[in-house]
């Protein structure tokens, strides 16, 4: 059995896997992040391998107590994956899109495919058919556009995402709405043609924290899976645990 690790700035998420399959999938706060690691060992005493992605630097201590529990692959830009990296610039690529499109190397073996991570920004990563990774975009996720037009203006209020009813927004409110969702969704929908105008036979995958959010709104044929940085994770230390 495999642990996964997924460290963010607040929250810490963690999945128990056997195989390909998760067993289990839990997200507590960044201060509960080793006692959770306990309580999962201590459920699951098959778990054996871990692998860690952290955008924070933990303590040491706590590191190497987890070490003397466990097999541990801390995961960075050097960690060996299942696709060819053709990114120009290899040490600037998050190691959460390097997780994503290790999933997509690994669960869509020769085919083309577009990852979407719709988090705090959207991501757009492509690995061709023969499992190199080309690149992709960054552009401002959904919250980040909503707090950018209240933050950069006098007067327009801060609102929650929310579905617009019309594509005309008939107040300040519901125009927000339709500019920011509707705006975001042809952002996405145009990026998707794009892609499929060179490759026809594509494979497209949503992912993210407004992933469901979104997919309900889009037209085109695409996978949604809230669990796919956590399966990229995973196949990570299932391709080098074969090493």
């Amino acid at each position: 059995m495999n642990l996964i690790l997924d460290v963010g700035n607040s929250f810490v998420k963690l999945a128990v896997f056997e195989q390909n399959i998760i067993l289990d999938k839990e997200k507590c706060l960044l201060e509960d992040f080793f006692k959770k690691i306990k309580k999962k060992i201590k459920s699951y005493p098959e778990i054996e391998k871990c692998i860690l992605s952290s955008v924070v630097n933990l303590d040491e201590d706590l590191l190497n107590v987890l070490k003397k529990e466990l097999q541990v692959l801390i995961l960075d830009r050097d960690t060996p994956v299942p696709f060819k990296n053709l990114y120009a610039t290899p040490k600037t690529l998050g190691i959460d899109r390097i997780a994503l499109v290790s999933a997509a190397a690994s669960q869509f073996p020769n085919r083309n495919v577009l990852v979407m991570d719709a988090g705090t920004c959207i991501t757009y990563d492509f690995i061709s058919e023969d499992s190199a990774y080309l690149g992709g975009a960054i552009s401002p996720g959904i919250t980040m556009r909503y707090k950018a037009l209240h933050d950069y203006t006098a007067k327009l209020p801060l609102l929650e995402k929310e579905v617009p009813l019309n594509l005309i927004g008939d107040s300040t409110v519901s125009s927000i709405h339709s500019g920011i969702v509707n705006g975001m969704v042809q952002e996405i929908e145009g990026v998707v043609a794009n892609y499929q105008s060179k490759f026809p036979d594509l494979t497209i995958i949503l992912t993210g924290g407004d992933a469901n959010f979104l997919s309900k709104q889009l037209k085109s044929s695409i996978f949604a899976n809230s669990n796919f940085l956590l399966e990229g994770l995973n196949s990570i230390l299932q391709f080098n645990s074969h090493e």
